[in-house]
């Protein structure tokens, strides 16, 4: 009687126990596509990295290595900020800004600052027509989508505030009237850190109108081979002529639009304003670096992430770009200059100091 119940019972039960297993094989199915998806990239970045790849492979058609100084001035490209190219005289400043105007189609100019150069050189300046008996404002070689600045330490200061309005609200505004720059609008600037002789120290204000300042050091001992076996090959080596356009405007238009959309964690945001924030407080720093400090970090972070085919900015990426951002924008104390510290080295150590967000 009782085995007769006790199998019932068992009969009675066991489809209930196995009949929730199918169920249950199916959840575990769609938690795991889920995954998947939440995993897959958000955003196609395969037309980017191919326009990328294309101009880094013609900027190597002339510069030899430089790979990480390629990379950044992309980055900026994207994330839409000037860069201010520091080096020693000889080391491809002036070539590589020139080479990567010239993969972009749109238009290009270049100045030369010297001392005697006057704002108007720049900007341009209003014409009167007796025809019409009135003024007429000619532009500047400002008015271009990539504009080179060649020695850009060399002008006074009259002529480097000329440059405050159009660097960062990206217009002119000449006897009342506001020119709007073409899009995109990209300043490239070059200095010479060594020589001191006939230049001007480029007021704070203007340091904190670029995205990044790049360092341009010496090639290797090996890629310094490969620039003579290019020049002793062919009188000159390769000419400027072999670069070629390979992005449009709208192209650049578009590819901005996927950088903007990047994801971005608010832990991330915090993170950025806890590393400038320390900057202000640093001991070793009687300047620190301004909120623009922090938006450029944010904007060149989404930028990096995207050339390096992530839809989302990491710890990492503002870490690397944290020198190029900062070392601009801080000063250091007289007593840390004695030491021989740089703003690198503030840097490095705020990095160390910050908890990294996990």
């Amino acid at each position: 009687m009782d085995n007769s119940s006790t199998s019932s019972d068992l009969g009675h039960h066991l489809p209930e126990d196995t009949t929730p297993q199918a169920p249950a094989t199916e959840s575990l199915h769609d938690a795991t596509s889920s995954a998947s998806e939440t995993l897959a990239p958000r955003t196609d970045f395969s037309q980017l990295s191919a326009h990328a790849a294309a101009i880094r492979q013609e900027l190597a058609k002339i510069i030899v290595g430089q790979q990480e100084l390629a990379e950044l001035l992309l980055t900026a490209l994207l994330a839409d900020g000037h860069v201010l190219l520091e080096g020693v005289p000889g080391v491809a400043k002036t070539l590589t800004a020139k080479l990567l105007s010239r993969t972009l189609d749109v238009p290009f100019s270049r100045l030369q600052f010297t001392p005697d150069l006057m704002p108007s050189d720049v900007l341009g300046t209003s014409v009167f027509r007796p025809q019409r008996g009135e003024f007429e404002f000619r532009p500047g070689p400002i008015f271009a989508s990539i504009v080179l600045i060649d020695e850009i330490n060399r002008a006074p200061a009259k002529t480097q505030s000329a440059l405050f309005e159009v660097m960062e609200e990206r217009h002119v505004t000449q006897d009342g009237t506001t020119y709007a720059m073409p899009e995109p609008f990209l300043v490239l600037a070059t200095q010479n850190p060594v020589e001191q002789e006939g230049t001007y120290r480029l007021p704070e204000a203007q340091l904190d109108r670029f995205l990044f300042k790049l360092h341009v050091g010496y090639p290797t001992a090996e890629e310094e081979v490969q620039i003579l076996l290019g020049h002793h090959s062919g009188f000159g080596g390769v000419t400027t002529d072999a670069v070629q356009p390979v992005l449009t405007a709208a192209q650049l238009a578009d590819m901005r639009q996927l950088v903007r959309r990047q994801h971005v964690e608010p832990k991330l945001l915090e993170y950025i304003a806890r590393l400038v924030g320390q900057t202000r407080a640093h001991k070793g720093l009687y300047l620190g670096a301004s909120p623009r400090a922090s938006i450029a970090l944010l904007n060149g972070a989404k930028a990096l992430a995207a050339l390096r085919g992530r839809d989302f900015v990491t710890p990492e990426d503002i870490q690397y770009l944290a020198p190029a951002v900062l070392r601009h924008r801080i000063q250091l104390t007289p007593e840390r200059e004695m030491e021989g510290g740089t703003p690198d080295d503030i840097v490095k150590q705020i990095i160390q100091q910050i908890e990294v967000p996990r």
